[in-house]
């Protein structure tokens, strides 16, 4: 049996493969705008480009809650 192949249900293994390719992709970077940001380790994202280094999520390079944290700072510098 291969070391990644999970045993479990449908459900786990759809879950799982929905993280591992969040994990894996590519995002945008804010500063140089190119597709270059890269997960470095848990909640560690650098781009490969500007070698800019960003503190996200473990598998994501944003969260839900950081992005509700981004709107509200967006709109209280916007209200000045």
């Amino acid at each position: 049996m291969a070391k990644d192949t999970i045993r479990y249900g449908r459900r786990i293994r759809k879950a799982v493969s929905a993280i591992k390719k969040d994990k894996i992709a590519l995002y945008k970077c804010e500063y140089c705008g190119k597709i270059a940001v890269e997960r470095v380790s848990t909640g560690i994202w650098r781009c490969r480009h500007c070698e800019k280094t960003y503190a996200g999520g473990a598998y994501t390079m944003t969260t839900p809650s950081g992005e509700f944290a981004r709107q509200q700072i967006n709109s209280i510098g916007k209200g000045k």
